[in-house]
């Protein structure tokens, strides 16, 4: 339910019910006020005149080979976003979410970087990417069952609304995702972090690393020149050690830049404690000099951290011929 949806109905003095019989409509798929039929007619007529009933619209749609789809969505103010959702077996569906109209740390290989400083997303603009997106899975008779920070922004910096999104998705009342399900991915913005180890829903945490020394992560991602790789991780482990959850790294393999052997065992050095599993993501381009690491120097990285007894994962880029994959996310206007 939209904050001013709800000021609205109370300062006409419309009764409590109201707003339920609003949420109940948006979660049955209503998207015009003239499809929520609980309400009389006069009432939506006058709420559609200084309104909307969400806050992010479906602005452009594409589908990619492996079923994958990305939205641009349109803020009421008219910034554009941009959401993904990505197709599972067995009728699941996880949804990647933004939490800022841009995003201001500049990470070399990330498209959204190049964007600069954009505005941080409501509570009810996020949850509202994920109410669209649970409302798409219905109609493909799936659903909905995750949702990860992963989208444009860096959602620890926005931490007042991204925890209010959450606290809503994972409610019984709102989506009902568990908070197992529920992923926030950092670059290492450490005071949010620490924020997220008193929060009362344990979801799990993702930190994008992508380099095992510091001079290497500082060239790929300015905020390690304010928070090096063993700040980050000394955060790291406070969640882990609060929630009992181990802390997902994201590891991008670039060609030369981060995929030594060398690098694989300073990275095994750093992550043997039993609190970290190791996401290795395959490089979707963006217009840089990158490019990702041959099959078989990543083969060689994963097998140094397997034998450090790491057990990594090779995380399967989806939806790039459509720029839905990690890092491509833009919101290009037409």
């Amino acid at each position: 339910m939209s904050d001013q949806v709800a000021s609205v109905l109370k300062s006409w003095g419309e009764p409590a019910y109201r707003l339920k019989q609003v949420d109940d409509a948006r979660r049955s798929g209503a998207r015009e006020w003239d499809e929520v039929t609980t309400l009389p007619k006069a009432l939506r007529t006058r709420l559609a005149e200084v309104v909307p009933l969400w806050t992010v619209a479906p602005d452009a749609m594409a589908e990619s080979r492996d079923g994958t789809i990305k939205w641009r969505l349109r803020t009421a103010d008219g910034l554009a976003i941009e959401s993904v959702l990505i197709k599972h077996a067995r009728g699941r569906r996880t949804l990647c979410v933004s939490s800022q109209a841009g995003c201001a740390l500049g990470c070399r290989f990330c498209a959204t970087g190049t964007m600069g400083p954009g505005r941080d997303l409501t509570a009810r603009e996020i949850a509202d990417q994920a109410y669209l997106a649970a409302d798409s899975a219905r109609g493909a008779e799936a659903r909905l069952s995750n949702i990860v920070f992963m989208g444009m922004g860096e959602p620890l910096q926005n931490t007042s609304a991204v925890f209010d999104a959450i606290r809503e998705i994972h409610a019984p009342d709102g989506l009902g995702i568990s908070a197992r399900s529920i992923a926030v991915s950092t670059a290492g913005w450490v005071p949010g972090i620490e924020e997220l180890v008193a929060f009362e829903v344990p979801v799990r945490l993702a930190l994008s690393l992508h380099a095992a020394d510091d001079d290497t992560r500082s060239a790929l991602m300015p905020i390690n020149n304010r928070w090096p790789i063993a700040n980050v991780l000394a955060a790291c482990r406070r969640y882990a050690d609060r929630t009992g959850r181990r802390v997902f790294i994201e590891y991008l393999l670039l060609d030369g830049v981060n995929d030594n052997v060398s690098d694989a065992r300073r990275l095994a050095s750093q992550l043997r404690d039993g609190r970290f599993h190791v996401n290795l993501i395959e490089y979707n381009a963006t217009g840089g000099d990158y490019r990702g690491s041959p099959p078989d120097r990543a083969r060689r990285f994963a097998e140094e951290l397997q034998e450090a007894g790491l057990h990594p994962s090779f995380r399967r880029s989806r939806g790039a011929d459509s720029a839905a994959a990690c890092g491509q996310l833009a919101a290009k206007a037409r």
